[in-house]
């Protein structure tokens, strides 16, 4: 249906959205306030959008109407701004409030099954409930990582079920997030944000949204266009930490320092990238979004032999620094079973609060089940809750390292003093190099 206006122009619904974008009189809907979409939605309310959050955890929500910020990547001070002092941001989690937005953004998990096949739940049980309530005039634009096909195959039919056609009725596109949690440097607004739709309408409505506040944005042809961009994004990652990982274990075997090799590699200044092996991969992207591709070229009849490969040597690695952890002490004349292993680091990455799909919780696990007496201590993560294990990070003292028959580094905080870690801890594997720069005996301090 067209608008006309008093001097008889007409207006299309397209046009009157990307109008109230510009003068910020359209209201944002971010589904799912976790880790992408908190960020997101104090970027659109800093610039005078008016956002409500909907998360099906209470607890999320009050804290979020409380100004009570729980994403690193969000300054706590912001969000008491847009929450407090502006009244821009609320939280919800009450879905017949849906209708009230012009613009659904959905940042929900997509995990994997047990068999590592695509777990799209949250997806599809948002999409359900916006089909319930979904008007003419909406955006509604997915954020989460998942296979190329998705938006156009499972959303789209969906939604469509309401009676309302996509591309004249309401809108929709896929602009994959490219949160990179604890990097000071990027953030949503200066990372550049891809975008693709399921037809020419849609995408334009949805490049003007995002316009608004990400300074430079990337049209692609399509919203499958965009999923491949994502998924092919953090499959590069994973293949090229599988590439030095594998690296990382011939070298043990031929007694070489890897990480020398790759420092000197890395000096080359063309035709190479420098990646850099661990106990493992961990998150909400390395380990999973390189399986949801997979998965989808079945389909096609087409085997993804090179990204198959490399998941299986990053899942090996959890076994390897396990199996070296074992030699070391060995060495000593101890064994596994009793030995004190403390564990520095099970967050899945440097610097950020987050344990999902670490490395650290299958080492932990792998330890204790061989009999060890395993504790950990993490500055940001003082509880630690996996496969059945409840342990309260322990202080880091003098006394706590060097009682340790075994101190292993799986996460590499910058809030740890790692001289003081080298100078009381008896045997040390270092599985980030996170004793770079410090003297050690590398007898003592030994590298993955």
């Amino acid at each position: 249906m067209s608008v006309y206006t008093n001097t008889g122009a007409v207006v299309s619904p397209a046009n009157e959205l990307m109008e109230k974008f510009k003068d910020r009189t359209a209201r944002v809907g971010v589904v799912g306030l976790g880790y992408v979409g908190l960020p997101f939605a104090v970027e659109k309310a800093k610039v005078g959008f008016r956002v409500l959050g909907f998360d099906r955890s209470g607890d999320r929500v009050d804290r979020v109407n409380a100004g009570d910020n729980y994403i690193g990547d969000v300054r706590d001070q912001e969000l008491r701004d847009v929450v407090l002092r502006k009244g821009l941001l609320a939280a919800t989690g009450d879905w017949d409030r849906l209708p009230e937005m012009d613009v659904i953004v959905i940042c929900v998990p997509t995990p994997l099954t047990r068999n590592l096949t695509p777990d799209l739940q949250y997806i599809q049980a948002v999409t359900a409930e916006l089909a319930k309530r979904l008007r003419p005039g909406q955006l509604v634009s997915l954020e989460s990582t998942t296979y190329p096909g998705t938006t156009e195959e499972v959303m789209k039919p969906m939604l469509e079920a309401s009676g309302l056609e996509e591309g004249r009725d309401f809108y929709l596109a896929f602009s994959p997030e490219r949160v990179d949690p604890g990097n000071k440097r990027y953030s949503t607004r200066n990372t550049n944000k891809v975008v693709g739709a399921a037809d020419g309408v849609s995408r334009e409505v949805a490049l003007a949204f995002y316009r608004q506040t990400i300074l430079h944005v990337v049209p692609v042809s399509s919203s499958r266009a965009a999923e491949m961009v994502k998924v092919f994004e953090n499959t590069f990652r994973a293949v090229n930490i599988a590439l030095v990982n594998e690296l990382a274990m011939l070298c043990d075997r031929m007694g070489m320092d890897v990480w020398e090799v790759l420092d000197a590699a890395g000096t080359k200044p063309f035709g190479i990238l420098s990646f850099y092996p661990g106990p493992g991969v961990g998150g909400h992207c390395i380990p999973l979004d390189p399986h949801y591709l997979e998965w989808k070229a079945r389909e096609f009849n087409f085997n993804t032999r090179f990204i198959a490969l490399a998941g299986e040597i990053n899942r090996r690695m959890p076994e390897f620094v396990l199996e070296k952890a074992m030699r070391l002490l060995s060495d000593r004349g101890l064994g596994l079973r009793g030995a004190k292993v403390l564990v520095l680091g099970v967050a899945y990455k440097k610097d950020v609060e987050d344990a999902r799909e670490s490395p650290g919780a299958e080492i932990l696990h792998l330890l204790a089940l061989r009999g060890a007496a395993v504790s950990y201590h993490d500055p940001l993560v003082p509880r630690f809750q996996e496969y059945g294990h409840d342990l309260a990070s322990v202080p880091l003292t003098a006394g706590v390292l060097a009682d340790a028959d075994l101190v292993l580094i799986l996460t590499d905080h910058s809030a740890v003093d790692y001289a003081f870690v080298v100078k009381h801890a008896r045997l040390l594997l270092d599985t980030r190099f996170a004793t770079r720069g410090v003297p050690c005996d590398r007898n003592r301090v030994v590298l993955l």
